[in-house]
């Protein structure tokens, strides 16, 4: 049971965290740049199983009961996207150069972790999927099952932010090119620009009881 359980989990958290997104777009490009990479990898994993546990343990309830909570959430991630999104279609613009073999490029520890907490804790979104929907498929399973499924979930979260940071890595013989560099970029823009009017333009799903 405990390892259907955990399976379950891990499934399910795969499938909610294995998309293209803000965080996930940000993590890549870290890797990428080699900048503080495993002080993002921890972050987000800690922060996706600090949220896991917590809808496991039933603050999901919690957090349908304060939709004003996270429609600030929001505006404020949306805000933060849109200008994400112009600072990365500056750089796609005007060109970064190309990544140099092993250089830390600019960029300090205090703001890349406070940047890695916004794209995690700023997106309504992350705390529908983490402590309503799988906080919610956690209650199917009966004493600690809830707690394995927990548990696989977030070791999704760990495979995943351990592969996308350290196994961008591979391809930085390809963003040695300025063209490839200001390619991503211009994604970045766009996925980020598009996460912010989605977030303007739709209101958050209802989550059911």
């Amino acid at each position: 049971m405990l390892l259907s359980a955990a399976s379950a989990g891990l499934a399910a958290g795969a499938g909610l965290i294995v998309a293209i997104g803000s965080q996930n777009a940000f993590v890549l490009r870290q890797g990428l740049l080699r900048r503080h990479v495993g002080l993002v990898v921890v972050t987000c994993v800690l922060g996706d199983m600090a949220l896991i546990a917590c809808g496991t343990a039933g603050m999901g309830a919690l957090v349908r009961q304060w939709p004003v909570l996270l429609q600030a959430l929001r505006f404020g991630g949306a805000a933060f996207l849109g200008a994400y999104a112009v600072l990365a279609a500056r750089r796609a613009w005007q060109g970064s150069g190309g990544l140099a073999p092993g250089v830390d490029a600019e960029g300090g520890r205090r703001a890349t972790l406070l940047a890695c907490l916004a794209f995690t804790f700023l997106n309504p979104h992350v705390y529908l999927d983490t402590m309503v929907l799988l906080g919610g498929l956690s209650t199917r399973y009966p004493g600690s099952g809830r707690w394995a499924f927990a548990a696989g979930a977030s070791l999704a979260s760990v495979g995943w932010f351990t592969a996308l940071g350290y196994g961008s890595r591979l391809l930085a013989p390809v963003f040695r090119s300025p063209r490839a560099w200001r390619a991503l970029d211009a994604l970045v823009a766009l996925v980020m620009g598009t996460l912010c009017l989605l977030l303007l333009a739709r209101p958050l799903p209802q989550a059911g009881p």
